[in-house]
């Protein structure tokens, strides 16, 4: 089974998540992005950190850019720290939450 189409490694463990595309009913869509998550101290929640290239017309160069993003965390998939992952666009699910992480990529 897979999130809602998406093609990625199912988790290896279970868990009664609501907010889980895999064991619960929450459907993804739009956006998938890949990043580092920076933190991860808010209760079933990351920060996921995106790096991409700015174009600065005036000096006629790149210049990196970093954007965060707060994403759901289910129990079954824990993204720590420094892990490498996939979020994926949802329905709102707070004030500022509007992803969850469907893939932990490489793990520390």
């Amino acid at each position: 089974m897979s999130a809602s189409g998406l093609v990625t490694r199912n988790p290896t463990s279970e868990c009664d998540d609501a907010k889980c595309p895999f064991h619960g009913n929450l459907k993804v869509r739009g956006k998938i992005i890949e990043g580092v998550v920076e933190s991860d101290r808010m209760e079933n929640s990351a920060v996921v950190a995106t790096e991409y290239l700015f174009y600065q017309n005036k000096y006629r160069r790149y210049e990196k850019r970093t954007g965060k993003y707060h994403a759901h965390n289910p129990e079954c998939i824990r993204a720590r720290i420094g892990d490498r992952v996939r979020i994926a666009e949802c329905r709102p699910l707070s004030k500022t939450i509007s992803f969850v992480v469907i893939e932990v990529l490489e793990g520390e």
